[in-house]
């Protein structure tokens, strides 16, 4: 699912938030104490504030592709031995393009929570349409 800004989403499962947390100046255990952690439950809807597409290329799928279009622009033009050598590059390199396609999108949300907490840099798969 392809979440966009102003979408109701609410959460699709059981959530444990862990982090050190900075405690105030009034703390009986003092600032840098940890609060301990945050359990929020499936079903509470909020609304997307933010949605970010990261895009993560390895060297190998970056070259892969600067050698397939190499090949594809010039290769019928190519001495034979060398357009053989350019397809068993791009061969070689085929495991590293096909991984890069398979998790080239991952996309990050912020969702406010109706109850007021925010979740910032969540997957989109932990959430479901409201």
């Amino acid at each position: 699912m392809t979440l966009k800004e102003g979408q109701r989403v609410k959460l699709a499962a059981d959530t444990r938030l862990t982090d050190w947390a900075a405690m105030t100046q009034d703390s009986p255990n003092g600032p840098g104490a940890v609060a301990g952690s945050l359990l929020l439950a499936a079903g509470i809807e909020g609304t997307v504030e933010r949605v970010v597409e990261h895009e993560h290329q390895s060297q190998g799928a970056r070259e892969y592709e600067r050698l397939a279009s190499l090949l594809d622009a010039f290769g019928r033009d190519m001495p034979p031995g060398s357009r053989k050598q350019l397809e068993e590059q791009i061969s070689s390199l085929e495991p590293e393009w096909t991984a890069y396609q398979e998790q080239r999108r991952r996309v990050t949300v912020r969702v406010r929570f109706d109850i007021g907490f925010i979740l910032d840099e969540a997957q989109e798969d932990v959430f479901t349409a409201a």
